[in-house]
């Protein structure tokens, strides 16, 4: 009843200021987290799966029978640095980008 008015309002802010930054720190821990989560389940596999497929068409060599992304199957008759070409029938040759190749198909699948 006998603190002033003047020192009762300052005293919360004063004890505020240092509760301030864990304030803060803790509204950006959900964001963290949310980031760390969505690392682990989303970026990482995806960035896997993309550096499997590159070590996949590197590695394509003649003769290797491959399945497209347009759905093709065929035999790989010709190499080149961006493109390949697959045979898809008797004397029908077809040219396509490397990154078409989705899958290498075990020998003797395509007949």
């Amino acid at each position: 009843m006998f603190i002033s008015s003047a020192f009762a309002q300052t005293a919360p802010a004063a004890a505020a200021a240092g509760g301030d930054i864990q304030s803060s720190l803790m509204g950006m821990l959900p964001l963290v987290l949310m980031f760390v989560v969505l690392y682990f389940v989303m970026i990482r596999p995806q960035m896997k799966k993309a550096k499997e497929h590159r070590a996949m068409v590197d590695a394509l060599a003649k003769g290797d029978e491959v399945a497209t992304a347009g759905g093709l199957l065929g035999k790989v008759t010709k190499l080149n640095e961006g493109f390949i070409n697959i045979e898809i029938a008797s004397g029908v040759d077809v040219q396509l980008q490397r990154s078409a190749v989705v899958q290498v198909l075990p020998k003797g699948t395509i007949k």
